[in-house]
């Protein structure tokens, strides 16, 4: 079934290159020419979007669940990292002072965004432009990532606040 379904994406969407034994419980949407890889065994469950004219890689052995990326230059995320019903958008859409906000975003107002290995972003987060996310750390749900965050710690809140820190 996920060989049909994997077949079928491939002739959809000419970006999108899927890696082996990647399942397709749901489905995929690719808008605005966005440049799509996702990595083997890779779990993408209800419906996740791609929109921007960026490119995104996902690694191996992760799991998109209902996920949006909005993605104007690049997201990476890494190998066994969880995505769940969260954002990320690694552009402003527009100029933040009052005078250009009405002119075509600009370079200024887009930074790549990457997540490292193992990492769990919570439903209903979002990760904004430029922020980098350490390995093995959890991002709580609703929460809003405006700033890196280090490896192995659970970040909550708007704005994201440490709360917990995982020791080896």
């Amino acid at each position: 079934m996920y060989a049909f379904r994997r077949g079928w994406y491939r002739l959809r969407y000419r970006r999108l290159t899927l890696g082996r034994d990647v399942e397709i419980r749901g489905r995929i949407r690719l808008r605005r020419g966005v440049r799509v890889s996702i990595g083997d065994r890779t779990r993408v469950n209800k419906l996740v979007r791609f929109a921007g004219p960026g490119e995104v890689r996902v690694g191996a052995d992760c799991l998109l669940n209902a996920t949006w990326i909005g993605c104007w230059t690049s997201v990476t995320i890494g190998d066994r990292s969880l995505l769940s019903n969260c954002e990320l958008v690694d552009n402003d859409f527009h100029n933040l002072p009052p005078d250009l906000r009405h002119e075509p975003a600009t370079d200024r107002t887009r930074a790549p965004i990457v997540i490292g290995e193992n990492v769990w972003v919570g439903a209903h987060a979002l990760v904004l432009k430029g922020v980098r996310i350490g390995d093995d750390s959890v991002v709580g749900a609703a929460t809003v990532v405006r700033t890196d965050v280090p490896p192995r710690v659970v970040v909550v809140g708007n704005p994201q606040q440490t709360v917990k820190k995982f020791h080896d």
